[in-house]
């Protein structure tokens, strides 16, 4: 990140696709994996966890085993995270009520704004959408 350049959140859909094993999403895993190869990249202890849950879900077609969907939390521990604190649930909530979002793409959106993101990279949110100071990236278009 040069001088002055706002970091980037990642979303959870990034980390997932970088895992897919279904050749119908080859082009999205091969992105995400691109965007997971630097370094300075932002997300919250929510997407980790939101990461795991669904890698790791037995009802997933490619479903990864405990010890290597834990592995890859604990080398995305190396991006700094946002916390779920009592502030940040407030911020969501109120994203929720303004925005229109879902109260989860709220929290999402609410600890990128905490660590003073500009991009937001996510499938799942409007993509060009500017909330606040944050730009929300659909990096699959």
């Amino acid at each position: 990140m040069t001088t002055g350049e706002k970091p980037g959140f990642l979303d959870t859909n990034i980390l997932l696709y970088s895992i897919s094993r279904d050749p119908a999403e080859a082009a999205k895993r091969e992105c995400a994996g691109a965007l997971l190869e630097k370094d300075d990249w932002r997300l919250s202890v929510q997407v980790l966890q939101e990461f795991y849950v669904q890698a790791t879900r037995p009802s997933r077609l490619d479903a990864l085993p405990h010890d290597i969907a834990a592995g890859l939390v604990r080398a995305w521990l190396r991006f700094q995270l946002q916390d779920t604190t009592p502030a940040l649930v407030a911020a969501a909530l109120d994203l929720k009520s303004r925005y229109g979002f879902a109260y989860w793409d709220a929290a999402i959106v609410a600890a990128a704004l905490a660590q003073g993101c500009g991009l937001l990279y996510s499938e799942d949110l409007s993509h060009g959408q500017i909330v606040e100071s944050l730009r929300i990236v659909d990096p699959f278009r």
